[in-house]
């Protein structure tokens, strides 16, 4: 059936073009091999400042946002010619067929974009904070984070009958990339079977509709970002599915001695958004957790406070650990490591390390097996 009514074939044109300004050109680079094309604006005699992003229409989304705060923010960032905005892609764009955690993980989205900037072929990097390690290459800073978008992951099904979670029969099949939303879903039903999903938004919906799955997840935050937030069928509560470290936020990075491209970005930065996303990114390394780790870790400020919740679980989601905590956002960054350094306790050693020594394929076999 299409998905629910919508032509997908109006949501596959998801192309560069689409996100593109009448007034913009389109043109191959020839700075980097790493670069699969550069939209820019008429040439002018300023230095254009030049964003570095992947080729999804989601990045693209991101990087189009980022541009327009700034010719916003910045009166000569108005002028023709004066941001340029470089498209790469990136191991994880090219590599769809194998598993993130196969694939070795973190950094499968940044790598090329790191070295673009370290190369000074590009000015600033824009990123989804999720994507990021919670280290940075040496000479680079990210200083910068917009307002977040909602956290939350979308539920999709592609029944009309399939309302919620609730809904999904037993040995239902979900699709899905993610180790974390694979755990907690597993937790919930042991006899729904995930299977990877991976591709942008699109592809995704299009394997729903031809019927591969019976539902996916996806960060509302992406979908609103495309004005897709019509495809979710509900949207869950931290209850249901503790999102991922630092979904729903977009980080701006440049170099660490580049003047320039600092004042630009600090000037963009979102205070309460990048006191939550440090708080659970210092979660996340205290946990020094590996792509084989299912870990959930997510902050919010209320009544002047940070409050903070995270998970870890095994693949099949046999077992969970979870914590909560709360203080001043001024401590936004102990905090995080604080809850991060409890579950490890908790978990202990020997949970790690068989983390560690388990294969890919071992850990697929426990979320796959029936």
């Amino acid at each position: 059936m299409k998905f629910f009514g919508m032509n997908l074939a109006i949501i596959l044109a998801g192309t560069v073009s689409a996100f593109t300004p009448s007034s913009f050109n389109v043109a191959t680079s020839s700075s980097s091999s790493s670069f699969s094309s550069a939209l820019y604006m008429s040439a002018d005699s300023m230095e254009p400042l030049r964003i570095g992003t992947r080729g999804s229409p989601l990045a693209l989304a991101q990087a189009y946002l980022t541009r327009e705060l700034l010719m916003k923010k910045y009166p000569e960032l108005k002028q023709d010619g004066a941001i340029e905005i470089c498209v790469m892609k990136t191991q994880g764009d090219m590599i769809l067929d194998k598993s993130l955690m196969e694939l070795g993980g973190k950094g499968l989205f940044t790598k090329e974009l790191d070295t673009a900037l370290l190369n000074k072929e590009v000015d600033i990097c824009v990123h989804s904070m999720k994507d990021v390690p919670t280290w940075l290459p040496e000479g680079t800073v990210l200083p910068c984070h917009l307002e977040r978008e909602d956290t939350n992951d979308a539920f999709i099904s592609g029944s009309e009958d399939i309302k919620s979670l609730d809904d999904l029969p037993d040995n239902a099949i979900i699709g899905t990339a993610s180790l974390r939303r694979q755990a907690q879903l597993m937790a919930k039903n042991p006899t729904w079977r995930c299977v990877n999903f991976r591709g942008n938004v699109q592809t995704r919906l299009r394997k729903l509709d031809d019927g591969e799955v019976d539902a996916t997840l996806l960060a509302i935050a992406g979908l609103k970002r495309m004005d897709m937030a019509g495809c979710a069928t509900t949207v869950l509560d931290w209850d249901e599915m503790l999102p991922a470290v630092a979904q729903g936020a977009i980080g701006i990075q440049c170099r660490d001695d580049d003047d320039r491209s600092l004042k630009y970005i600090v000037g963009l930065n979102h205070g309460p958004t990048k006191a939550c996303v440090d708080c659970e990114r210092a979660f996340l390394e205290a946990l020094d957790g590996n792509c084989k780790t299912p870990i959930a870790g997510q902050a919010r400020i209320v009544d002047g406070k940070i409050k903070f919740r995270g998970l870890i679980a095994m693949p099949d989601g046999s077992i969970t650990y979870k914590t909560e905590s709360e203080g001043e956002i001024a401590d936004a960054v102990a905090i995080g490591r604080a809850a991060g350094e409890k579950l490890k306790a908790e978990a202990g050693e020997k949970f790690f390390q068989m983390m560690v020594e388990m294969s890919p394929q071992q850990v697929l076999g426990q979320l796959t097996k029936k």
